[in-house]
């Protein structure tokens, strides 16, 4: 018998001063059983540093053809395919083809990523970019989210702030690209 996704219920205060992004979320989360701690988390992040009107989580791992995030307009027209972790470059073309934007949000080593992706064929590829957060940070704060949880999550100056069960982390979001 197969193991049912987990529920989480998260309320979230974000403050994306860099974009100019200030919002009270309410979000459920269905975290897979294959599906990492620190990849939930990081899922959980692009959403808010990505954070626009309509957009919305896809069905994670478990979504094999769709990104771990994504928007639509209120036509369902596709403006933003967001991946998570390492991405296949066949993944990434099809989304960057797909969407008006493509990015990545990825707590793995970005150097990997960058020579796993580097020289394939990607449609605009010298467009995506790829947000790297430290994955110490990453660990340590996606340990300690229950499934009822409050999360304050800023973003100034390419660092980003977590408050998370009383604790509070910070590291610094660093963008790279693809290699052409």
């Amino acid at each position: 018998m197969a193991l049912n996704a987990t529920v989480y219920t998260l309320a979230v205060e974000l403050a994306d001063i860099d974009r100019g992004v200030y919002a009270s979320l309410d979000l459920r989360m269905a975290r897979e059983p294959s599906e990492s701690a620190d990849y939930f988390f990081v899922r959980l992040l692009a959403y808010c540093l990505e954070y626009a009107e309509g957009i919305s989580f896809t069905q994670g791992v478990a979504a094999g053809d769709e990104p771990a995030v994504w928007v639509h307009d209120l036509t369902g027209r596709l403006l933003a395919w967001i991946d998570v972790g390492l991405p296949d470059a066949a993944h990434l073309h099809k989304g960057s083809r797909a969407a008006e934007r493509a990015a990545i949000y990825t707590h793995r080593d970005p150097v990997q990523l960058i020579s796993q992706l580097s020289g394939k064929k990607i449609y605009r590829a010298e467009e995506i970019p790829i947000y790297a957060l430290d994955s110490g940070f990453v660990s340590e704060a996606a340990a300690l989210i229950e499934r009822r949880a409050t999360l304050a999550i800023t973003r100034s100056d390419g660092e980003l702030f977590v408050d998370v069960a009383g604790q509070h982390f910070r590291g610094p979001v660093t963008e790279y690209h693809i290699a052409v």
